[in-house]
């Protein structure tokens, strides 16, 4: 075998993007995501980093936004700009740790309830007709297997490159 037939069969270049696990689920969360950005933020100017950072408050009042980013896998710089954004609308309210000034803690605001009492029902509609393609066990099939793939990600993290 020559070396460029060699060179052409490395793993790397067997890579095919359409079948690679991780790329295929980027596109679907991308897809999903965009799909139903478009009625909230049509209907109430919401980013999908600022309906993000809204859900998560909903559900887990007075975090600061490096928990958001943390709880929501999204880039501190993300999730900064829409708490900014927030905080401008006035959706958020922020208050400071009385044990410590510099940590900041996130709550919705009346406005901000609001809004996510008008979006919520709206995302678990979308979800309810996306999850309308599969049956109920292929429904509790893929919960199980995004907790795994969600698990063995969060452990697979903690390694670099060379030891995957």
């Amino acid at each position: 075998m020559s070396t460029t037939a060699r060179a052409n069969n490395k793993p790397a270049d067997r890579l095919r993007l359409d079948r690679f696990v991780p790329y295929r689920l980027s596109v679907l969360s991308n897809i999903v995501s965009m799909s139903i950005a478009h009625a909230y933020e049509r209907e109430f100017g919401l980013t999908i980093p600022e309906w993000r950072v809204l859900a998560v408050l909903a559900r887990y009042p007075n975090l600061s936004a490096i928990e958001v980013a943390e709880r929501t896998a999204m880039d501190k710089v993300a999730v900064s700009r829409a708490v900014q954004s927030l905080l401008a609308a006035r959706r958020l309210i922020r208050a400071y740790d009385k044990g410590d000034r510099r940590r900041s803690i996130l709550r919705l605001s009346s406005s901000g309830r609001a809004v996510y009492t008008r979006v919520a029902p709206l995302a678990l509609g979308y979800e309810r007709k996306l999850l309308n393609a599969l049956s109920a066990s292929e429904r509790r099939s893929l919960d199980r297997l995004i907790e795994i793939l969600m698990d063995r990600a969060r452990h697979l993290d903690h390694f670099d490159g060379d030891n995957l």
